[in-house]
């Protein structure tokens, strides 16, 4: 009795185990089917984020948030009207400068230098260079106290930490890698929209901020600090750098030298593009509401970093909220300065004729890494010479707003050529917004000096 009980119980067991294992199977396969349609999804989000959101991102770097911060505290919503403005005027503007690298295979350097005075192109080259390097020791100073509120440390340890890893990144990393790093560093920037819901608002205020204009202040403080905005926004290393990245992405796919452009390769680079900006303005409206119904209404209208404003974000707003802040502006600093130091490379290499590119080796394009290195040392070295970096990045926010306006005429102008662009000129819609940027921020340059 015992010995067929025993055998019934067996012959059970082994039932169970093989029900069991068919069913365990068919949830594997479904465990394994879900994980498929997972990562095809994230891939197909990565193909979709390209030069046009990097350099997007990139755009809120640690100085540009920043700049933001300070014109929250400083004017409350008073220059929350740019936002709307800005947003066409920048898609049409990298969307252009894209174009131009797409088509002719070569950067904006390059292009300036086939057509126009190489007089110009220098002096806009080397402009461009000393705004970007003040513009990394102001990151660099930016990122490496934030690490030191958040793990301790001395502020110059950092500074160097960061400057050795962002070097061995760029340099040392192969691009596609590099690309993808930079990809996801993006994530991090969208935290700056948990701070802004973070905080309790007044969304009606802040709807009617975007289209109010009566708070405009004839003065030159307010007007430079307008050129600082349009200038950390609509920026010259922004042209340069997607221009040229454009061609990267070209070289890797096609020949880049080719101007044979695909019809999807277009439509990818403007969807790219039009993404990047809006999410750039987003993030930056997130700053300067955070600042000025947060700092700004309780009296604190006198910041002069991102730090200070995340440090007086948080006895006001809680712990959380400036930690949100700080986090930003470190993967904003990690997304920025290589892009600073990068445009100042493809820049400088174009004008002189040297191999550029991050998909090259060291050893090839010894030139174009060496720019890359001694701008990210440079930045470096602000911080310990006495260089304030932080009037350094707002005085190089209005460089930027001054040296955006030839370069901006030239772009209109090179991408409205037939002899240079083919079939692929500018459409009037694009033409209009290239000159109305262009006219924008000329009478902002002059309205500056005028009551300066």
């Amino acid at each position: 009795m015992k010995k067929k009980t025993i055998e019934k119980t067996e012959d059970f067991i082994e039932e169970f185990e093989k029900a069991s294992s068919v069913h365990l199977g068919e949830i594997s396969d479904e465990i394994k089917k879900d994980q498929k349609k997972i990562s095809d999804n994230v891939k197909k989000a990565s193909k979709v984020v390209g030069p046009g959101v990097i350099t997007g991102f990139s755009d809120d770097d640690p100085s540009g948030i920043g700049t933001y911060s300070i014109t929250g505290a400083k004017y409350g919503l008073g220059l929350n009207w740019l936002m709307p403005i800005q947003i066409p005027l920048m898609i049409a503007i990298q969307e252009i400068c894209a174009r131009i690298g797409i088509v002719t295979g070569h950067g904006l350097a390059g292009n300036i230098k086939k057509h126009y005075s190489k007089y110009l192109l220098f002096l806009v080259v080397f402009v461009l260079v000393g705004a970007n390097i003040f513009n990394i020791g102001a990151d660099i100073s930016a990122m490496s106290a934030t690490l030191s509120l958040i793990l301790g440390g001395k502020i110059s340890f950092w500074a160097i930490i960061t400057t050795l890893i962002i070097i061995f990144l760029e340099v040392f990393i192969s691009y596609r890698i590099y690309a993808n790093i930079l990809k996801w560093l993006t994530i991090f920037l969208l935290t700056y929209l948990l701070t802004l819901f973070a905080v309790p608002q007044n969304w009606t205020d802040i709807g009617k901020s975007l289209f109010t204009y009566s708070n405009w202040q004839f003065n030159g403080e307010y007007i430079m600090t307008t050129v600082a905005f349009l200038g950390t926004t609509i920026s010259p290393y922004l042209f340069f750098w997607q221009a040229s990245e454009e061609v990267e992405e070209k070289a890797l796919n096609d020949d880049a030298s080719s101007k044979y452009v695909h019809p999807k390769m277009l439509k990818k680079m403007r969807v790219d593009t039009v993404l990047g900006m809006v999410l750039s303005q987003l993030i930056a409206f997130s700053i300067v509401v955070t600042c000025a119904t947060v700092l700004n209404k309780n009296g604190i209208n006198n910041i002069s970093s991102a730090q200070d404003a995340a440090l007086a974000l948080q006895p006001l707003v809680g712990d959380m909220a400036g930690l949100f802040f700080m986090i930003g502006i470190i993967a904003a600093g990690l997304l920025g300065i290589p892009i600073l130091a990068g445009s100042a490379a493809y820049a400088l290499s174009e004008a002189f004729g040297w191999k550029e590119g991050l998909f090259h080796k060291f050893k090839e394009a010894s030139g174009f890494y060496g720019i890359i290195i001694i701008s990210t040392l440079c930045g470096l070295g602000i911080n310990f010479i006495g260089i304030d970096p932080i009037k350094g990045l707002f005085y190089s926010a209005v460089l930027n707003g001054i040296v955006a306006v030839p370069l901006i005429a030239m772009i209109v102008l090179i991408s409205s050529r037939k002899d240079v662009m083919g079939k692929y000129t500018n459409k009037p819609i694009s033409k209009v917004l290239g000159w109305l940027t262009f006219a924008i921020m000329l009478i902002a340059v002059i309205a500056m000096f005028i009551y300066l």
